[in-house]
């Protein structure tokens, strides 16, 4: 059977994300790593969302991934595609978002498409083209220092009107309460106007609803995660998709277990603190990890502890220690040794019958999926807004919960080894 949606994301993390969301409305998802062979058998699944890096690279860089997903998704049988980008909409004035939106488009043969990262869940709405992250402008808050997208500009419209040499129109809130028909009747009438992207004004969860099932007819959706959840009843709709109850089933992974931390955002900080006062943990110092590593030390810090439980190795530090480190190491230096340890840790980890492993932060998520040649993930039950358990497909099978910096409860890691199967 045909994949039914076929997703690109703009960074692994935000991948997984979006996966939980399909996942909780009722669709089979796989996660790729990276875009398959040609050859590469088509995962009996509702949907498929290909992990990308593409969110800072160079434009060029970019489209050439995201047009050789969209082309491996099509292959698949996709009936519509989804670019998945940032809630906080992470770019610059040159893009990513605009230029792989118009790639996707232009490929396609599409003329108009949605532009929505609101995720009212996680405190993201947007409001006459405003983003808002909770009461704030998302120009208040600390993604205007952001050291690669600094998001200075809360107004969409401008800030993909940069992007982009096409229109960019706004579905206000006035048309979104109105509800499905409404939507549909501006997205006609925008079209008409020249425009090419239509942002949306988005205050509650029930919106995305009403804007996901007035673009049934879109062949490419783009926006963060929030607006999938409108998505898969256009194909129950449609009569191409069945209630599935079992849709997070998972298998179950017996195992050692063990959370990996890089990420230095202040709720995996908050993560460490809590795990550290119950169970064992060992903090790896990046200038340390500069001089040289061993992960056999790791190792043999940690294979005692096994038998009383899960462990954390983690290289998250607070604000000043990562900036002294970036002082010391150049900030793609201190970054690239924490993902490298995180790396060799999960290898040896691994090697010695670690089965069940959380791991906190985007880069730390990708490093150690690549090392351990993982590249499909099945997605199961949602652990915290944002972050589903996931087994990987492959020998052995690896229980994971791979998730964004900032998110999670302070509980989250004791909670995601729980909901792992």
């Amino acid at each position: 059977m045909p994949v039914l949606l076929g997703c690109i994301a703009d960074d692994f993390t935000g991948a997984t994300d979006l996966c939980n969301m399909l996942v909780r409305h009722g669709m089979r998802v796989v996660q790729l790593l990276d875009v398959p062979d040609e050859q590469e058998p088509v995962p009996e699944v509702d949907a498929v969302t290909i992990a990308l890096k593409i969110r800072t690279c160079p434009v060029a860089e970019a489209k050439r991934q995201a047009l050789a997903a969209l082309a491996w998704l099509r292959r698949a049988g996709a009936r519509q595609l989804f670019f998945k980008y940032c809630s906080t909409f992470d770019s610059t004035d040159e893009g990513n978002i605009g230029p792989v939106a118009d790639a996707l488009l232009d490929a396609l043969g599409a003329d108009l498409t949605i532009a929505c990262p609101a995720f009212p869940e996680t405190g993201r709405t947007v409001y006459k083209g405003h983003l808002f992250v909770g009461d704030l402008l998302l120009s208040d808050t600390h993604m205007r220092h952001h050291p690669l997208t600094p998001m200075t500009d809360s107004n969409l419209l401008r800030v993909l009107g940069r992007q982009t040499p096409h229109r960019v129109g706004l579905v206000e809130y006035a048309v979104v309460r109105q509800g499905e028909g409404a939507v549909r009747a501006r997205l006609a009438a925008l079209r008409e106007e020249g425009v090419r992207h239509a942002i949306t004004d988005i205050l509650h969860d029930g919106h995305l609803m009403t804007v996901g099932h007035a673009c049934a007819e879109l062949p490419l959706v783009t926006g963060g995660s929030g607006i999938a959840m409108g998505l898969p009843d256009n194909f129950r709709r449609a009569g191409l998709l069945e209630e599935n109850p079992e849709a997070a089933q998972l298998p179950s992974i017996a195992g050692k277990e063990a959370v990996l931390a890089g990420s230095c955002s202040a709720a995996t900080l908050e993560q460490i603190r809590v795990f550290a006062a119950e169970r064992p943990a060992l903090a790896l110092d990046p200038l340390d990890l500069a001089r040289g590593f061993d992960p056999e030390t790791v190792l043999a810090w940690a294979m005692p502890h096994f038998e009383n439980g899960p462990v954390l190795i983690y290289a998250s530090a607070p604000p000043e220690k990562v900036e002294a480190a970036q002082r010391a190491l150049g900030r793609e230096r201190a970054g690239a040794v924490v993902e490298q340890a995180m790396a060799a840790v999960a290898r040896a980890l691994v090697a010695n019958g670690v089965r069940r492993l959380v791991v906190a932060g985007g880069e730390t998520s990708a490093a150690v999926c690549r090392a351990l040649g993982i590249t499909a993930l099945r997605i199961g039950p949602q652990i915290d807004p944002g972050v589903p358990a996931t087994v990987s497909l492959g020998d052995p099978p690896l229980a994971l919960a791979l998730k964004s910096g900032n998110f999670g409860g302070p509980d989250f890691f004791l909670k995601a080894l729980r909901v792992m199967p």
